[in-house]
């Protein structure tokens, strides 16, 4: 192997180590934060997957400079046409995160025109019971300090849990479902190639 070759093979190696790992991570951790509605993260995830997959071209144009035009090989135009499916599918995936980015940002603007503007009222406490003073107690009378209703009226209400959104059932049932597949199927691509790639390499 020529010194030319070895070093297209080590840009070959170099970018499937810091190209396939981040972006895999990237997909399949998408639905988990499209699940939570955490459009922060979804983003960062999306741009994520934008970048390594452009990214991943590297590692198409390099395996073609060092093939040599020999693509008679049947393991060697398998690798090719199963790089392609699975960057088909990455774009797929990166327009499924873009759709429920989009999605989680109109449930949150809808959840925040509903929400009261205004604040529930301070809840205010019954002025403590008159007693009579210790040294001059009434005769024939009882004195009766009723402290229920004062700690039930000092104890703040139990705040109602929100229902989820209808677009946040929707996100957890449509992208995450479908992101989760296809990243699934790209990961057991990745892997088909890599053993193509070392048992005929």
């Amino acid at each position: 192997m020529s010194s030319g070759d070895r070093l297209l093979l080590i840009l070959h190696v170099g970018f499937a180590i810091f190209a396939l790992g981040p972006i895999t991570a990237a997909t399949m951790a998408t639905p988990r934060y499209i699940r939570r509605a955490d459009a922060s993260v979804v983003r960062y995830l999306n741009r994520a997957t934008r970048i390594y997959g452009l990214l991943t071209l590297g590692i198409f144009l390099f395996g073609l400079l060092l093939a040599h035009g020999k693509f008679n090989q049947v393991w060697l135009t398998a690798s090719m046409t199963l790089f392609i499916v699975a960057f088909v599918l990455l774009l797929l995936i990166e327009r499924d995160q873009r759709k429920a980015l989009h999605k989680i940002e109109l449930s949150d603007a809808e959840r925040g025109a509903a929400a009261p503007a205004e604040t529930p009222p301070p809840v205010q406490t019954p002025p403590p019971a008159q007693t009579a003073p210790a040294d001059k107690p009434v005769a024939g009378t009882e004195t009766k300090v009723d402290t229920g209703d004062a700690a039930k009226a000092e104890t703040p209400a139990p705040e109602p849990k929100k229902a989820p959104a209808p677009a946040d059932e929707e996100l957890a049932k449509v992208e995450t479902g479908r992101i989760a597949m296809i990243s699934g199927v790209v990961a057991l691509i990745w892997i088909v190639i890599l053993v193509l790639m070392v048992w005929n390499g």
